[in-house]
């Protein structure tokens, strides 16, 4: 539970707090066991879509939606669940959705066609997005003064490792376990750690939250709103260009916005009448937030796509191993880790130039590697070739990715941090799902191969020009997220107002 400050006199006048005990920190790592496995989870399954595309035939829709379901109903579980942590207790919260998400894992493993995947991958991720905000939550709670920042800290450090394990552990994975079923030991991995975690859980997870604050009712008809919209919007871009973008499409589309605008009137009208709104509308009374949500969402459309287009290049057009697709995109979770590492301290020594840098450095990035992708043959693509700007990229998204959530934070007022915190978490999760079902449809869209048995040559060819297509809509976002980081503060105090969780991949 939360250290009450000690009643010594400080000569600083402000309030010391007991170090926390070893339980708290035994209590910490199973946490970040759950958080590493949820984020690790959301990159490992890049490398396995081609053979999960062989193996299951499965179509170009059913490879986005293994991506993109999985972040959409991650980011459509996160705001509603810290919620439900507050009114229920954190713990059987974080305890339910481990279950879950290990259950989950275990039916994407045996899933014996596309469908079963798809069910398979929206259930994990509605379990990520249920368990993942009970470990801020229980940071807040377990932890204080520099301890809190400490936790926070390595807490940071496991989203960093988490981006350069993933793509590498599925290529492992599946080269020891053959390319045929390998994809399912992706998931079936999941199932000790998951099955561990839970247990320790039970044991090491205090539950002195419990019954916190069960007085606001939860608005279920908003969580109804914003997921039909979103997923209104999100199915015709993933089955738009699969199905020949019939009239269908642009309707559930445009269903999809008007449905949006709904949840947010109904955010007000709810609000009026005094419930607890999923998306507080005071939050959006400060323009700066609102364009730092936008930017959260623009930023992760633009990234976490890159892994997506990268993995199908290299293993679809190129035919390289799992594990060799896996070390292309090494350089880029190399950079991502050793910068984010450094973040805080440049932030507080260069207040919102950092998150310009860092965004500049995705933009050259991400711009250098579709040059590349546009203008060298099939034949002559290497992993050193690409290494610069994937590298580069990598190297400004750990700028980037840590302070991004504490500076749009900053924006509004520090009682209404935790609500923002959940708004932008959500947008970047929403954003991912949205990037890839986008960067899908350009992809698959120029993958034409002509009449007859298309040649290695051909198909490599001809990936590659899709590759550099979807590369460029990456690089393109990248410059619209450059652009709104102007739109933050330029400095904010980083540890003065309550911690912000880190952002999660």
């Amino acid at each position: 539970m939360t250290q009450t400050p000690s009643a010594a006199a400080n000569p600083t006048g402000r309030p010391t707090f007991a170090p926390a005990p070893r339980s708290s920190w035994l209590a910490l790592a199973v946490l970040l066991a759950g958080f590493f496995m949820a984020l690790v989870d959301a990159t490992i399954v890049n490398v396995a879509l081609p053979s999960i595309r062989t193996s299951l035939n499965a179509n170009e829709s059913t490879l986005s939606w293994i991506i993109s379901g999985y972040a959409l109903t991650f980011g459509l579980a996160l705001i509603p669940s810290g919620r439900l942590g507050d009114r229920f207790g954190h713990k059987w919260v974080y305890i339910i959705g481990i279950v879950l998400f290990t259950a989950a894992s275990a039916y994407c493993g045996i899933a014996a066609n596309d469908f079963d995947i798809i069910i398979g991958r929206v259930l994990q991720g509605l379990a990520g997005g249920i368990f993942v905000p009970a470990v801020g939550s229980f940071i807040q709670l377990l932890f204080n003064g520099k301890e809190r920042g400490k936790a926070f800290a390595i807490m940071g450090s496991v989203i960093g490792i988490s981006s350069a394990v993933g793509q590498i552990a599925g290529g492992l994975l599946i080269q020891a376990f053959g390319e045929a079923e390998g994809w399912r030991w992706v998931f079936f991995v999941n199932l000790p750690i998951g099955i561990l975690t839970a247990i320790f859980a039970i044991r090491l997870l205090p539950a002195g939250d419990a019954h916190a604050d069960r007085s606001n009712r939860m608005d279920w008809f908003g969580v109804l709103l914003l997921s039909a919209g979103l997923v209104a919007i999100l199915v015709p871009l993933i089955q738009g260009q699969q199905d020949g973008w019939h009239a269908w499409t642009w309707w559930t589309m445009a269903a999809g916005v008007a449905g949006l605008v709904l949840f947010a009137i109904w955010q007000v009208v709810f609000t009026k009448r005094g419930g607890s709104a999923l998306v507080p509308p005071r939050l959006f009374h400060h323009l700066s937030f609102t364009f730092g949500t936008i930017l959260a969402l623009v930023y992760f459309a633009g990234f976490t796509s890159i892994f997506f287009t990268l993995s199908l290049l290299w293993q679809g057009g190129f035919a390289h191993t799992a594990l060799e697709s896996g070390l292309l995109t090494l350089p880029f979770a190399v950079g991502t880790a050793i910068f984010s590492s450094q973040s805080s301290k440049w932030a507080a020594k260069l207040g919102r130039s950092v998150l310009v840098y860092g965004a500049a450095l995705v933009t050259i990035g991400l711009g250098v590697t579709w040059f590349l992708l546009a203008n060298i043959g099939a034949a002559d693509l290497s992993n050193w070739i690409l290494l610069p700007g994937i590298f580069i990229a990598g190297a400004g998204n750990g700028f980037f990715l840590a302070p991004n959530v504490q500076f749009i934070v900053a924006t509004v007022e520090n009682s209404e941090a935790g609500a923002a915190s959940g708004v932008v978490q959500t947008a970047q999760r929403v954003g991912s799902a949205i990037g890839v079902a986008i960067i899908g449809s350009i992809l698959f869209g120029t993958l034409n191969f002509g009449k007859g048995q298309p040649t290695p040559e051909i198909i490599a060819n001809t990936f590659k020009a899709g590759a550099a297509n979807a590369m460029l809509m990456s690089a393109a976002l990248a410059v619209v997220a450059f652009l709104l980081v102007f739109a933050l503060p330029k400095r904010i105090q980083l540890h003065g107002a309550p911690t912000a969780a880190p952002a999660a991949e």
